[in-house]
């Protein structure tokens, strides 16, 4: 029967994973609806009979957009076999993709703004480079899981404000960071360099991301070098991968950019994206970030990262970093949104600041789509597991 064109998931969508039935090989599928898409058995393509996206992004814009084109057509047509439709409720997902490298930005005025705040109270909000490139560091790409997975809370030095010496043991500051994450399908060569008109025909689609933080390990680690161990020890992201050339009716101009970027970052048409996410806290939604309210762009962040010749690969994963957006019940990460702990949110009844074991959190995200719709982004979901360490 034909999709229903309503739903976060028609064919306006089409977004791709990685599922599996019992007794059965992992393999390439789309959600439509609440059924997945078996396009190893729709297509009989070896592209699709693999364990992740890999080969198929490999393939390139061209390839994806005819595929899209044929999947759209056989849906028009009600031309969907039954022996490649599966029930959502009767598949297990997987991470969608073998992920190369991991980087994650700093891209929202407001996240930083609000971060230079509380640690430097005493200076400007923004360091001097932060309006003229997109700041950000490398992680690793080892930690990625898909949502579902549980995390572990993570051990690690930590120092009070009035200690002479640091401490080990299980973080106790330990908090969320609501992202989308992009997902390169073609790479680069070493020494070439991505402009940001080519973005499109690089970066295959998106994901949610929760880039789960310790903050107090990132507080006592991250002078002079940045974020490691406080941010290297889990990094979620959605099962489902929402192709790009899904969200041209999500598109939409940045806020604003002074001063005028160098002429490598700048694009004749921003790639600001109209994506609402929310975060629900024990199921109790406490955030509403508004990806539209974002300073860089993606493909101002592609272009940053292979300008100095730096190679791009099939699978790479680069992350907004916090979506944050001017009020308060926008703000994309705990540390934001109870001000460093000093003002705690009320969750199912009880004042809360930070995560305690046991904890779930689910990041979920829409968009306008083609023909009037709205497009889902599925959801990136992840339970806290007490840490294995001892103080």
């Amino acid at each position: 029967m034909p999709a229903d064109d309503s739903s976060l998931f028609g064919p306006d969508n089409l977004p791709y994973g990685v599922f599996s039935v019992e007794g059965q090989d992992p393999r390439v599928g789309v959600r439509l609806g609440e059924e997945v898409i078996d396009l190893a058995r729709l297509f009989e393509d070896p592209r699709f009979d693999q364990p992740s996206l890999n080969a198929f992004m490999a393939s390139g814009y061209e390839a994806w957009v005819e595929v899209r084109r044929q999947l759209q057509q056989r849906i028009a047509d009600d031309a969907l076999p039954v022996e490649a439709r599966f029930p959502l409720s009767e598949v297990r997902l997987h991470m969608p993709m073998e992920v190369a490298d991991y980087v994650d930005f700093y891209a929202s005025e407001h996240h930083a703004s609000n971060l230079g705040r509380l640690f430097r109270p005493d200076a400007e909000p923004l360091l001097p480079n932060w309006k003229h490139l997109p700041v950000g560091y490398h992680g690793r790409s080892g930690t990625v899981i898909v949502s579902g997975t549980d995390v572990r809370r993570p051990c690690g030095q930590r120092k009070a404000p009035d200690a002479s010496e640091p401490t080990f043991g299980p973080s106790v500051r330990l908090d969320i960071e609501a992202e989308l994450g992009f997902v390169v399908g073609t790479g680069s060569r070493l020494g070439e360099q991505v402009s940001t008109a080519d973005f499109e025909r690089h970066v295959f689609g998106c994901v949610l991301v929760n880039d789960w933080s310790a903050r107090d390990i990132q507080a006592w680690e991250y002078v002079p070098l940045g974020p490691n161990l406080g941010k290297s020890f889990a990094t979620s992201i959605s099962a489902w991968v929402v192709p790009l050339l899904a969200l041209t009716a999500a598109r939409c101009e940045l806020p604003g950019q002074d001063p005028t970027p160098l002429p490598y970052l700048r694009e004749e048409q921003s790639w600001g994206l109209d994506i609402a996410l929310e975060v629900a806290w024990n199921g109790q939604v406490v955030s509403r970030p508004p990806y539209r309210t974002m300073y860089w762009s993606p493909a101002q962040m592609l272009a940053h990262m292979t300008v100095n010749g730096a190679s791009a690969r099939t699978g790479d994963l680069y992350a907004s970093g916090t979506i944050s957006g001017p009020e308060k019940e926008q703000r994309g990460a705990f540390i934001e949104l109870t001000w460093g702990g000093e003002e705690p949110v009320t969750v199912n009844g009880e004042e809360r600041t930070f995560l305690v074991d046991g904890d779930e959190i689910a990041i979920t995200a829409s968009a306008p789509g083609a023909n009037g719709s709205r497009i889902g982004f599925g959801e990136v979901r992840g339970t806290i597991q007490p840490a294995p360490c001892e103080s």
